[in-house]
């Protein structure tokens, strides 16, 4: 039997049975659904990631390098394929002067045909001169040696300026950023203005976020990296606060839709962050984000960095292992976003939805599994699917946020999310035999170990044993949607 060590080693990715993975598992999911189907980490080393959502089948990354001193892009036609995709400089810094500091938190957008590239860049004798710069390319590949500097984005202020986004929204064209702006004692504020040309906005900036909260202030006062989403009625704009340790993490700000987003009053900002470390998956600092598109073209993938650990020697600014991570973004009833934790490393994190009831999800409460509709606690309903603990072709199903408990049977009416142990009664009871749906061979179904005619099924809310008749709604008791 494989000690707790392999199989998490095994990365959480693999599915034992039939020698399948979860990238082919996930195609046996209701039509219209799509599967992350990556791995996590995605990309070492890269932090404050961007990822394009598909222009011309493919998909294109950049992000900060540890050595701050060049800007990259690669490409792949999935977003699984940036991993091993080759990576092209397409602008290096120059050995003095201006913009010979830190290079920051490049961002490469599509408009109009051609290509930019917004970016921050201090000067050689003072790396901390950070504002705000432009590159230019009228290429279709953005990797190719076709980049024209076009200078600098002029704001209000000549002062500390970092972390641009461009979005377009209702036929007009938004810049926003994180300045440093006189008078004001923080490090950095939220600002968004409209854009005359990819190359300058037009008007004052309107300042949309401040840092005051507890949650934004831990080591300095900071709100940046705005990344914006438009879904439900509604403009969500990310936001990263704080130092950059394991104190990082999300805010969130929301506009109507129609209302003015150059009037600060439309924007709410959200009491608590939306996005935080979880000692549990062991994700420290997850911030910068910014969103992309499933293959499907209409799942939201959520991008961002985080590190593996929580202690830092030195300045965390130049730790160098902020990993690029991705997972699918989901959307509460009400519309608002699902961000859930950073989950760990392994594979794919899955929800499960039983046939009959497709807008429930299979989740724990105080470790004990139910099926309920509106999952709040978004990580309290995603699972692993990885490899069991006993004989070949078995699985088991792991707790996203608590990656130690893997879904056991403790008799037929409880289900639980239990410690591994290694005893065989243990590996037992929590493996299980993965199979086509019974309902329908697009969905799946978990047959136990220990008896071939029972399954995981509901039951009126309750997650239980299900030994299925040969009844239509018994077999869609025991078979479900991965999402």
């Amino acid at each position: 039997m494989p000690s707790r060590r392999n199989v998490l080693l095994a990365g959480g990715g693999l599915l034992v049975a039939a020698g399948t993975t979860t990238a082919q598992s996930a195609q046996a999911a209701e039509p219209g659904q799509s599967q992350i189907t990556t791995r996590n980490p995605l990309i070492e080393q890269r932090a404050d990631p961007f990822i394009t959502r598909p222009v011309n089948g493919m998909y294109y990354m950049t992000g900060s390098v540890p050595e701050y001193d060049r800007i990259v892009v690669r490409g792949a036609p999935t977003i699984d394929g940036l991993a091993s995709a080759r990576e092209r400089t397409i602008w290096r810094r120059p050995s003095s002067g201006k913009m010979g500091g830190h290079i920051w938190a490049p961002e490469l957008h599509r408009i109009d045909g051609r290509w930019y590239v917004y970016f921050a860049a201090g000067d050689s004798d003072d790396v901390f001169r950070i504002r705000t710069y432009v590159l230019e390319s009228i290429a279709d590949d953005p990797r190719t040696d076709s980049w024209v500097l076009r200078g600098q984005m002029i704001t209000k202020w000549d002062t500390f300026t970092l972390d641009s986004t461009t979005f377009e929204h209702r036929g007009r064209r938004y810049f926003a950023w994180a300045q440093s702006e006189p008078g004001i004692a923080t490090n950095s504020n939220l600002y968004i203005a409209e854009m005359a040309s990819p190359l300058a906005i037009k008007g004052d900036p309107v300042r949309l976020a401040v840092p005051t909260l507890p949650w934004e202030i831990q080591g300095f006062k900071v709100n940046e990296g705005p990344a914006v989403i438009i879904r439900n009625g509604r403009v969500f704009m990310t936001y990263s606060a704080s130092a950059t340790d394991a104190r990082y993490c999300m805010g969130l700000l929301t506009a109507d839709e129609q209302s003015d987003l150059l009037d600060a009053r439309s924007w709410t900002k959200s009491p608590q962050p939306i996005f935080t470390t979880n000692e549990n998956t062991r994700q420290y600092g997850p911030g910068h984000n910014s969103f992309t598109v499933a293959e499907d073209g209409k799942t939201d993938v959520l991008v961002y960095h985080a590190r593996d650990y929580r202690d830092i020697s030195g300045d965390p600014l130049y730790d160098p292992n902020r990993h690029t991570r991705v997972q699918r973004l989901y959307w509460n009833d009400d519309g608002t976003p699902s961000f859930g934790v950073p989950v760990g490393k392994g594979g794919p994190a899955l929800r499960f939805s039983p046939l009959n009831a497709p807008n429930l999800y299979v989740r724990h409460y105080e470790y004990r599994l139910r099926v309920d509709g509106d999952v709040r606690e978004l990580a309290d309903s995603q699972f692993r699917i990885v490899p069991g603990f006993r004989d070949p072709g078995r699985i088991a199903l792991q707790s996203v946020n608590f990656p130690d408990r893997y879904v056991r049977v403790v008799d037929p009416m409880t289900i639980r999310v239990d410690p591994y142990d290694e005893s065989d009664v243990y590996g037992k009871a929590a493996s299980f035999v993965q199979v086509p749906g019974l309902a329908d061979s697009k969905a799946t179904s978990f047959r136990l170990t220990t008896d071939p005619a029972a399954y995981l099924g509901h039951d009126n809310g309750r997650f239980v044993v299900v030994r299925p008749s040969g009844s239509q709604r018994d077999r869609q008791r025991v078979s479900f949607w991965i999402r």
